[in-house]
């Protein structure tokens, strides 16, 4: 919109000495012209009553004298002729001789400013001043509410958010200390059992945030908001508590229950590396395009890897997150803590049991990949397949609990690794505190096994694992259903 300039007018536009013809012309009635005014001669000293009533007039309808008020100059100035009154005796007419101005292109005609602005008698008088009011859309809480009553059916809430109620109360008391949010002047704060409540549904069933939304009664940004808040606070707070690599005497626990499941002695883990589909990223798209599931399912596919490491029971002790899809999964090994921890020399004594794509290590047993086996080898892999089953299984839960891992996410990248994180954390509490998985729930997962360039790193555990191989064989341990 252009905003054009508007010259005020100067005492030389106007030869008139009363300058007071410019408003005249836009207030005095249609059968009063300006030269009336304009040639009678002004006093050479003016009191305050001898004001012209056009002036009174207009600087009435600033000042805002109310009509209906005492005329404080009445008793003191008689009534007088229109043209002798001062201003302050024009303030306690009708303003009623004023007319519109002619060809106005105001579509409101001019009221009464006493309407707006009131004198200093009276503004101890005014109302209190309305507080701002904040607009807020009218959603449906009633699912929610329904869900949070304690009549609620057990099975109806287990199914909805694949955990028992005690197992929900429980996380909520957990991060109740850093969810919790303070009432302000415009809203009340979201409670913590529905923040938490948005969350972990989010995360099971994997609908979009407009579903969210309605189901909970809030807006799609407070969705998205809260989940990304709840799944950092889950990882903040419980992941140091129950995602953690065993200490000695739990370690010598998960050796017994791998050697009485495989006959395998010194085995402290099962790892396992599964893919998360992901949307096309807007940089490095090479880096995540996963070219097996490319072929496989002829759909271009992107994804991001989560290696993790599992004890008998199906709870991880150690996770790697985020790394881009096209790497192998010795790759990704390389890259995680669990690498580091070992070059230190802190897995002594330990192997951590791998499918085909992972090498051949000093604490990293994998099965025999060549041809033409032996009858011996052929009994060790079986016995390694029964440890990854393990993993396989874990994760296969993992995904079946929280079915936003089975589907392309909508979670920002940069944000993903705390959403999976955050299931991570979920799977191992409801573990844990024997939460059963439906059986309608589970499925076949698959994942390929990209076996390594150099399937050997190690000659020392080349030789560890043949003899393990041998005594598998011999011990009548392995080796039964080729019989």
């Amino acid at each position: 919109m252009e905003i054009s300039s508007f010259p005020f007018p100067t005492q030389e536009d106007y030869p008139s000495p009363n300058f007071l013809t410019f408003f005249q012309d836009f207030d005095l009635p249609s059968t009063t012209t300006t030269t009336s005014f304009a040639s009678q001669p002004l006093p050479k000293k003016r009191k305050p009553d001898d004001f012209d009533p056009v002036v009174d007039d207009i600087l009435s309808k600033f000042l805002g004298f109310d009509n209906q008020e005492e005329k404080p100059f009445s008793s003191q100035h008689p009534t007088q002729p229109l043209e002798n009154q001062s201003v302050f005796d024009f303030s306690n007419q009708q303003m009623q001789t004023t007319k519109p101005l002619a060809g106005n292109n105001n579509k409101r005609g001019r009221q009464d400013s006493s309407e707006f602005i009131s004198t200093s008698d009276d503004c101890y008088s005014q109302p209190p001043q309305q507080q701002r009011r904040l607009w807020v859309k009218d959603r449906s809480k009633a699912w929610w509410e329904q869900c949070n009553s304690p009549d609620f059916p057990e099975d109806e809430f287990k199914k909805a958010f694949k955990m028992s109620r005690a197992t929900f109360d429980m996380i909520c008391e957990e991060l109740e200390c850093v969810v919790t949010k303070k009432d302000t002047m415009l809203r009340q704060a979201i409670p913590v059992r529905q923040r938490v409540a948005v969350c972990i549904w989010r995360l099971a069933t994997g609908e979009p945030l407009r579903e969210v939304s309605k189901r909970f009664g809030l807006g799609i940004s407070t969705c998205h908001k809260l989940v990304l808040e709840v799944c950092t606070a889950i990882k903040s707070v419980l992941m140091p508590k129950f995602v953690q690599w065993p200490n000695d005497n739990k370690m010598n626990e998960i050796k017994q229950k791998f050697q009485m499941l495989s006959g395998m002695r010194n085995v402290g883990g099962s790892i396992y590396t599964t893919h998360v589909p992901i949307i096309a990223p807007k940089v490095s798209v090479a880096a995540y395009f996963n070219k097996r599931h490319t072929e496989r399912n002829q759909k271009t596919s992107y994804s991001v890897t989560f290696q993790g490491v599992v004890d008998p029971n199906g709870v991880f002790t150690d996770v790697c997150i985020g790394w881009p899809g096209s790497m192998s999964d010795d790759k990704v090994l390389e890259k995680s803590a669990l690498y580091q921890r070992a070059n230190r020399g802190l897995l002594k004594d330990v192997w951590v049991v791998g499918n085909s794509g992972f090498p051949l290590m000093d604490w990293v047993l994998a099965p025999y990949t060549r041809q033409n086996l032996t009858w011996t080898q052929h009994a060790f892999n079986e016995k390694v397949g029964e440890i990854q089953k393990a993993a396989k299984e874990a994760f296969m839960r993992m995904k079946a609990r929280w079915s936003c891992l089975q589907k392309r996410t909508e979670v920002k990248l940069q944000d993903l690794p705390v959403v999976l994180g955050a299931c991570c954390v979920l799977h191992n509490i409801c573990e844990m505190r024997g939460e059963e998985l439906s059986q309608e729930l589970r499925f076949d997962l698959f994942d390929d096994e990209m076996v390594p360039e150099n399937i050997v790193r190690s000659m020392n555990a080349v030789q560890a694992r043949d003899q393990i191989a041998h005594k598998l064989l011999h011990q009548n341990h392995a080796g039964t259903n080729f019989l």
